[in-house]
């Protein structure tokens, strides 16, 4: 059975790919600053097929809040880049 990484959701990102913002539970949340970013590949040296050229997953940790006066929180983001799908998880304080 698959592991669910987090809740699904929708980012609006940069021209470089960084993450602007996410709408999650129905409220959009700004990123107000990246803490880190990595990126994972397939366990390549147990292929014969070269390293990827793209990370497979790519992993952004924010702090992002809902709106002027809302509390601020720490995010990791998960971007499956072959889905083109994200997920958020939320980092507990």
């Amino acid at each position: 059975m698959a592991r669910v990484y987090g809740e699904p959701v929708e980012v609006q990102v940069r021209e470089d790919g960084r993450p602007l913002r996410f709408g999650w539970r129905g409220r959009l949340y700004a990123i107000l600053a990246v803490q880190e970013h990595w990126v994972v590949n397939r366990d390549w040296w147990r292929d014969a097929a070269p390293v990827p050229a793209r990370p497979e997953l790519e992993f952004w940790r924010v702090e992002a809040s809902a709106g002027q006066g809302q509390p601020t929180g720490s995010y990791e983001l998960r971007r499956d880049v072959a889905a083109g799908t994200w997920t958020l998880r939320r980092i507990a304080d």
